[in-house]
């Protein structure tokens, strides 16, 4: 029976790591998705052990952007001429400009939201479902007005400090569950000029110190005491992560060259409308 338990322990955490793999990019809410999956799909461990659970998957997330674009952020390849590394260690002092403002909202409010996040599903799952519908409507409404409009930013080099900085006051909004990093930052980005290829691959540099530091942070405080089949979930979940991301963000990039995110935003407000009906009538 023990082992049995075990293996169904591992098919959840597969099942949770490729949740977090497509939704962690696509600009949809990780939060969301599995708002709901939580509701017919728990771990058995502690909820202390599932809260670590879901922010250290990320890891595996992240180091799918840095081995897609290790080029772009490596900045002492053998590879790279003195002015490409300029250029590398330029974009690194933007990426760090940028997570000033999440970083200083965050250790004033995580707490909050982590106690918020505890809290009782029926508030969680109305604020979750505003945030993906309110910001479901923006992305369209952002779309259809920039239809006519050419990407002032069609360059990563075309973007500044200022504008990096501003983008990284506008991934403070993550904080609010439902809202998504990535569709936040992409919004952001894409407000003040950004090509939708431009704003989403700065939303993937934009990630990498702010996951691994809410990740470290996390385990930090749990601390490195877990138990056999804890150590396994949460490497089996980060694994996965680590290879569905590697897929999402290539499918990204290469569906925002192409195409807008009209179909992301109306996908957040179908799924926030079900959240809704979930917890407000069938619960």
């Amino acid at each position: 029976m023990l082992l049995i338990s075990s293996f169904f322990e591992i098919i959840k955490a597969i099942i949770l790591g490729v949740i977090e793999g497509i939704t962690e990019w696509l600009p949809i809410s990780s939060t969301g998705h599995l708002l709901l999956v939580d509701e017919f799909l728990k771990l058995k461990e502690s909820q202390e052990f599932y809260s670590v659970f879901l922010y250290v998957i990320q890891l595996g997330a992240i180091l799918a952007v840095v081995v897609l674009f290790w080029h772009k952020l490596i900045p002492f390849s053998s590879k790279k001429t003195a002015v490409e590394k300029r250029s590398t260690y330029n974009l690194w002092g933007k990426i760090i400009i940028a997570c000033i403002p999440g970083a200083v909202f965050g250790v004033l409010f995580n707490d909050k939201v982590d106690a918020f996040i505890a809290g009782t599903p029926t508030t969680k799952a109305v604020t979750i479902a505003a945030a993906l519908i309110f910001y479901g409507i923006i992305f369209i409404i952002i779309e259809n007005a920039n239809k006519t409009k050419a990407a002032s930013l069609d360059q990563l080099q075309k973007l500044d400090y200022k504008t990096a900085l501003f983008i990284g006051l506008f991934q403070v909004l993550s904080l609010i569950p439902g809202t998504s990093r990535s569709g936040i930052t992409i919004i952001g980005a894409m407000l003040l000029g950004a090509s939708r290829p431009i704003a989403a691959e700065f939303t993937f540099f934009l990630s990498i110190p702010v996951m691994v530091g809410e990740s470290l942070i996390k385990l930090y405080k749990f601390g490195f005491h877990f138990t056999g089949l804890e150590a396994a979930v949460l490497l089996t979940g980060t694994l996965v992560a680590f290879i569905v991301s590697l897929l999402s963000i290539r499918f990204l990039m290469n569906y925002v060259k192409k195409h807008d995110f009209k179909v992301f935003g109306w996908y957040r407000i179908v799924l926030g409308i079900i959240v809704l009906a979930y917890f407000l009538i069938f619960r």
